[in-house]
């Protein structure tokens, strides 16, 4: 059990790294958020799939179990979508800030389907958290800064990504008892995939004529920050809490300010910094054993 315990904290720290570098992909491909969330999650599911159907020891599946992983799948492709517009609208740094506000939506979350009343700091913390995303917001909206530097479009479509990445780490920690790490990761791809050419086909969005440049960094994104990353994820989600997984994730919101400030040349502002501390004090309030 400490073995495990040991190698599920390896992996949660193997997937932070490799989620910190996908707004710094995104920038890369040049693409449309749409367009970069499909090849993410296609390129990754033509590992996992083959994989997957070549792997003999898996237990059977329950229909329930996989329509769960198929609806995470989902939650996560909208979680992409979303993040990819809001890393094309505001800063690197602020989505993703804004992007892992997950542990309070997991907090409100739990209350409101699974019936587990907050703790009194819970409020505390929220209170904290939407204050200082507020202040960034409302800083960015005051300035109207462009894309770069922070926009508000941008910082609201990180903050509705957050929604969807709290459902998604809530539906994982739920199923991951009933199936495998690869086998959540291939059917809940498999929902992300269909999910999100559906989206690309109603929206006419282009999915090829790009240069090599672009499919270099939609290569990257789908093989580290998805593949390695989210599959280091899952397992740790297999032994973890999701609250104290989500909160264990913003380590990557330091290390992927870093990332844009040496490849995307985005300093943090005053605002960004001031309303980022705000945030996470709030979130380290709710996640408080």
């Amino acid at each position: 059990m400490a073995d495990r315990r040991w190698l599920a904290y390896a992996a949660l720290a193997a997937a932070i790294v490799g989620m910190a570098w996908s707004a710094v992909f995104v920038r890369w491909a040049g693409v449309s958020a749409l367009s970069a969330a499909f090849y993410r999650v296609s390129i990754a599911a033509l590992v996992l799939i083959p994989w997957r159907l070549t792997h003999r020891r898996s237990r059977p599946v329950s229909g329930r179990a996989a329509r769960l992983a198929l609806a995470g799948g989902a939650f996560f492709a909208a979680d992409l979508a979303l993040f990819n517009s809001a890393v094309l609208r505001t800063s690197a740094a602020t989505a993703v800030l804004l992007g892992n506000n997950a542990p309070i939506f997991v907090g409100l979350g739990t209350w409101l389907f699974l019936g587990r009343r907050p703790r009194a700091t819970f409020w505390i913390g929220l209170a904290l958290a939407l204050g200082g995303c507020a202040y960034i917001v409302f800083s960015d909206a005051a300035q109207g800064r462009s894309a770069a530097h922070g926009n508000i479009a941008g910082d609201l479509l990180a903050l509705t990504a957050a929604v969807f990445w709290a459902a998604y780490m809530l539906t994982t920690e739920h199923v991951r008892a009933d199936m495998d790490t690869l086998t959540f990761n291939t059917i809940a791809v498999s929902g992300s995939v269909a999910t999100l050419l559906v989206a690309c086909v109603v929206m006419g969005v282009p999915l090829w004529g790009y240069s090599a440049r672009t499919w270099a960094a939609l290569l990257a994104l789908g093989l580290v920050s998805q593949l390695a990353a989210y599959f280091a994820l899952v397992y740790a989600l297999g032994h973890l809490r999701a609250t104290v997984t989500s909160v264990s994730i913003l380590a990557q919101v330091p290390l992927s300010a870093v990332l844009a400030a040496i490849f995307l040349g985005e300093p943090l502002s005053s605002a960004q910094l001031i309303g980022g501390i705000v945030v996470l004090a709030g979130i380290s309030v709710v996640t408080r054993q």
